[in-house]
């Protein structure tokens, strides 16, 4: 009796449904630290809002805050290593799960051409050296590695 092929269907998700929450680098001690990205709103309550960042890091103490872009608007990702052909990289631990499903499955099924929605999703996107099944093996590597840098130890 044959299993079942693992299969992959696209959530229909953008890379900016990741960008929220993300792991970076601390710039004071090299550690890992959280980046907090979410709309202000103005002091009355109405009028535009505008990215508001907050960096936090549990190692150091650090904790910054930025106003319309000054400040720490993006530090170095904590995710991100290189392979042979580039760079695999995540906001977060989120984004680094959905990739892991996509290289893993070796069937991968998206929405039809004809159906409304998104059509540039994050995996529609990615590069096509990840999305390659000869390359599956040293990306799934990749990102055992990534995940492991977040886990303790």
């Amino acid at each position: 009796m044959s299993t079942a092929p693992v299969r992959f269907r696209d959530p229909l998700t953008t890379v900016y449904e990741f960008s929220d929450s993300i792991l970076v680098r601390c710039p004071r001690c090299a550690a890992l630290a959280h980046y907090d990205r979410r709309p202000a709103v103005a002091p009355d309550g109405h009028g535009a809002s505008y990215p508001h960042g907050r960096l936090i890091c549990r190692s150091c103490g650090l904790a910054r805050t930025s106003q319309r872009g000054d400040g720490p608007c993006h530090p170095a990702l904590w995710l991100q290593t290189g392979t042979r052909h580039g760079v695999v990289w995540a906001y977060n631990l989120d984004q680094l799960d959905l990739l892991g499903r996509f290289v893993a499955a070796p069937l991968r099924e998206r929405p039809p051409w004809y159906e409304h929605g998104r059509k540039m999703t994050y995996v529609a996107r990615l590069p096509a050296w990840i999305k390659r099944a000869k390359n599956r093996d040293e990306v799934l590597r990749a990102i055992d590695r990534l995940r492991a840098s977040v886990t303790p130890r």
